[in-house]
């Protein structure tokens, strides 16, 4: 796989829980021609999903061991982007995390890797990788 996409917290999960289709965020991550980018509001949003799973020290060693070792671009948002983020929410029923991924695809012109059905909202806003 080579190109640009944009993980959103599921696919991240998933791959690192071994769920459903993890296989495929694992090869897009060791995929040389590649580039993964994640939005940092979707990599807080996994760090409180492990937190609130498997507590704390464990969201503590995804954070400072794993994290740094992935192959992923990390994207902060301007204040402009958090707008664009918010107008999306407002038009749509999506959580305000997955308006981020959102957000980042579009100004990345990059599809969002998930597997979270709450993403068919979007397909008209965004292209979607599917697990």
């Amino acid at each position: 796989m080579s190109g640009k996409r944009v993980l959103d917290s599921y696919a991240l999960l998933a791959y690192l829980k071994k769920e459903d289709r993890y296989e495929k965020v694992k090869n897009l991550l060791g995929s040389k021609g590649a580039v993964v980018l994640m939005n940092e509001i979707n990599l807080g949003e996994c760090f409180y999903i492990l937190a609130r799973e498997r507590g704390m020290d464990q969201a503590d060693y995804f954070l400072h061991t794993i994290l740094p070792n992935l192959p992923l671009v990390k994207r902060a948002n301007t204040f402009e982007e958090v707008v664009e983020a918010a107008k999306i929410k407002a038009g749509h029923a999506l959580s305000y995390a997955d308006c981020f991924a959102i957000q980042t695809a579009l100004k990345e012109n990059a599809p969002i890797v998930t597997g979270d059905p709450e993403f068919k909202k979007a397909e008209s806003l965004v292209k979607i990788d599917w697990l």
